[in-house]
C-alpha cells in the first residue's frame, strides 16, 4: 500500500501530460481490471518474496508462459504444437533443479517445490498477472503507454487500501510507524516500479505479448545472481543452470 502511495505521488503531476476525457470506455474498463488483477498479483508476489529465496522466485516467472498457454487453450481454443508442449516440459524440468534434493525427505525435488508456501504464492501471482496481461494490452492499444501507466498506478492505490483494510484490519498505526522507518526504501521501490511499468507498457505498445514475455524471461538470471550476491543464497550454480533450462523452454514455447 505504501508503494502504491508513492506511485500516486509520482503520477499526479504527470496527469497534465494526458487527456483523460479523450480516453475511450474500452480503455477505462480494461485499465480497471488490469489494475485490479495486478494489485492482487503484487500482493501475492510480495508474500512470496517474504517466504522464498530470490534465486527461486525469479526463475519461476517462466511459468507465466506455461499458464498463459493453458489459459489460451481453455478460453480461446489455441492448441499448441508439439514444440510448444516440449517447451512446457523443458520449463518444468528446469524447475526440478531449483531446489536441492533433501536427504531428510523422500519427496522428489518438484514435489518439494510445489509444497513450498512461497512458491505457491508465486504461482498465484503469476496466474493473476497472466490474466491481467490481456486487459493491460487492450488498454495500451486503446490509449497509450503513459496514460495506461498513470491510471494503472492511480486505480491500484485505493484497491491496495481496501486490501490492507480487509487483511490487516487494525494494524494501520503499527504499519504506519514501520513504514516511516523505511521511507527511503519505499521511495526507491515506488520509483523503480513506475519505471518498470512504464517501460513494460512501451514494450506492449510495440510488440506482441508473446514476444514481450520472451524478453521478460531474461530477468531470472539476474534474480539468481542478486540472490547469491546480496542475500548470500546458496546453490547458485544449480539455480543458474535451472534458469538457463527454463529460458530455453520459454523460447521453445514462444517460437512455436
Amino acid at each position: 500500500m505504501a508503494s502504491y502511495f508513492v506511485l500516486t505521488l509520482i503520477c499526479l503531476p504527470l496527469l497534465s501530460l494526458t487527456t483523460p476525457t479523450e480516453l475511450s470506455q474500452t480503455f477505462w474498463i480494461n485499465i480497471f481490471f488490469a489494475a485490479l488483477l495486478d494489485m492482487a498479483g503484487t500482493l501475492f508476489l510480495v508474500m512470496s518474496l517474504s517466504k522464498t529465496d530470490l534465486s527461486v522466485f525469479g526463475p519461476l516467472n517462466a511459468y507465466k508462459v506455461v499458464i498463459s498457454m493453458f489459459l489460451a487453450m481453455l478460453f480461446i481454443g489455441e492448441i499448441p504444437s508439439t514444440q510448444g508442449f516440449i517447451g512446457v516440459a523443458v520449463i518444468v524440468l528446469g524447475s526440478y533443479f531449483l531446489f536441492p534434493s533433501s536427504q531428510d525427505s523422500n519427496a522428489n525435488r518438484l514435489f518439494h517445490l510445489l509444497l513450498d508456501r512461497g512458491v505457491q504464492y508465486r504461482f498465484l501471482s503469476i496466474l493473476l498477472f497472466s490474466i491481467g496481461t490481456l486487459p493491460l494490452k487492450n488498454a495500451v492499444v486503446a490509449g497509450d503507454a503513459l496514460s495506461t501507466t498513470l491510471f494503472w498506478c492511480l486505480i491500484g492505490f485505493p484497491l491496495a487500501v481496501i486490501a490492507h483494510a480487509l487483511f490487516l484490519k487494525d494494524n494501520f498505526k503499527q504499519d504506519y510507524q514501520k513504514s516511516k522507518q523505511q521511507l527511503s526504501q519505499f521511495l526507491y521501490l515506488g520509483g523503480l516500479i513506475f519505471l518498470m511499468q512504464y517501460m513494460t507498457m512501451i514494450v506492449f505498445s510495440q510488440l506482441l505479448i508473446v514476444y514481450s514475455l520472451a524478453l521478460f524471461q531474461l530477468n531470472m538470471v539476474l534474480h539468481v545472481f542478486l540472490g547469491w550476491r546480496i542475500f548470500n543464497e546458496q546453490h547458485i550454480k544449480q539455480r543458474l543452470a535451472a534458469s538457463v533450462i527454463m529460458i530455453i523452454g520459454s523460447l521453445l514455447v514462444l517460437k512455436a
